[in-house]
């Protein structure tokens, strides 16, 4: 049975696309294990990588890198008003400690890339409220939730970022209301920040590649390096690593090995047993998909390229895996038994995992599953 999520751990629950791409109007649920299901073209992966910008500036990351082509996420019919404005709407709800609180951003696209408009609110009460007074300067003013003497805090604050992650720079503390509007902030941003958007590459995982490398790359490519780290860091980890490249891959599995050689690369193999070994480059497209998503699930903050909230502790923050293609090239039985371990580790807590598949008949009735289908909802 699916344990509730762990109290004290912000979490995403919903995604809102207002318009977006080909969304508009559109509302995610997301559980500990979501699979957004539909036929190609139906905006899994814009959804996916609209959550993944949205973590990305949760962490304060400006909008140029988030949005290198800002265009492609308008609506393809939205046209312009007088000004020749045209832009997108994003947003989310984080639940946790706080309650559920709620994040819409307004960005513009066109001409200039700008946030024009970011409201956080809980309980129906508007906690933080961005607009674009000014097209002429590089602010947005703002109003915060004060509810002491003035009922409202105003100031400018940058129209290149988002203004949440700025409000413990701004906000006191001082008063009831202003410790609300902390509160909700950091749980929106703990919620966002621990998300690592994954979509194996087999092609760049078959060579040796450079040690050193540090934390494991969305593509995967340096696998092989990471497989070096996490087999000396952790045994019972690795063990049950090779227990489930065993259930997904083809012919005996003793282990799964990582060399250095002299010259600083690394390799990686399967040990099949009695002094067998098959290396990563004559592996399936389908086994090295499931091997890297495997290990994605398995391990940690620590070993993924994520932007961690460091200012909490690792015990209250959960990490989020996206995964485009999460059925890509896998074959029935190692899609079932991949969902098993996302079931699995979903369910204690400390990982959630949203994957965009083109059907997902094949998970119906797996515990703890949430299937949203794009091409009906």
């Amino acid at each position: 049975m699916t344990q509730p999520a762990l109290p004290g751990r912000p979490r995403i629950t919903e995604l809102r696309l207002a318009a977006f791409t080909t969304h508009r109007r559109a509302a995610f649920p997301l559980g500990p294990l979501t699979l957004l299901a539909g036929p190609s073209g139906c905006g899994k992966t814009s959804a996916l990588r609209a959550y993944e910008a949205l973590a990305r500036l949760g962490g304060g990351a400006v909008l140029g890198a988030v949005f290198p082509d800002p265009v492609a996420c308008v609506p393809e019919r939205a046209r312009p008003d007088a000004q020749r404005r045209r832009g997108f709407r994003i947003g989310c709800t984080a639940d946790g400690p706080a309650g559920p609180v709620r994040l819409d951003v307004a960005v513009q696209a066109e001409p200039e890339l700008r946030v024009v408009g970011e409201r956080l609110s809980a309980d129906g009460q508007v906690l933080l409220e961005t607009a674009l007074r000014d097209p002429g300067k590089r602010a947005v003013q703002a109003a915060w939730h004060t509810a002491g003497p003035t009922p409202v805090t105003r100031g400018p604050l940058p129209d290149d970022r988002l203004g949440t992650p700025l409000l413990p720079l701004r906000v006191a503390g001082g008063t009831p209301g202003q410790r609300r509007v902390l509160a909700a902030a950091e749980q929106m941003v703990v919620a966002l920040r621990s998300a690592f958007a994954c979509d194996p590459e087999p092609a760049r995982m078959r060579g040796p590649v450079a040690s050193g490398s540090g934390r494991l790359l969305g593509g995967c490519g340096n696998l092989a390096d990471v497989l070096w780290r996490t087999r000396a860091e952790c045994g019972r980890r690795h063990a049950q690593f090779v227990a489930a490249v065993r259930a997904g891959c083809a012919g005996p599995v003793a282990d799964v090995l990582a060399r250095l050689d002299g010259a600083g690369s690394v390799t990686a193999a399967v040990d099949r047993g009695n002094g067998f070994r098959t290396d990563l480059g004559r592996l399936g497209r389908g086994e090295l998909r499931y091997l890297a998503l495997a290990l994605v699930l398995l391990t940690g903050p620590g070993v993924l390229e994520v932007d961690p909230a460091g200012e909490v502790p690792a015990a209250l923050q959960t990490l989020t895996v996206l995964a485009d293609g999460f059925d890509r090239d896998l074959d029935p039985r190692q899609r079932r038994e991949l969902l098993d371990v996302a079931a699995r580790m979903c369910a204690r807590g400390h990982i959630r995992l949203v994957g965009a598949v083109s059907d997902a008949s094949w998970a119906a009735g797996t515990d703890g599953v949430t299937v949203v289908h794009l091409d009906r909802d």
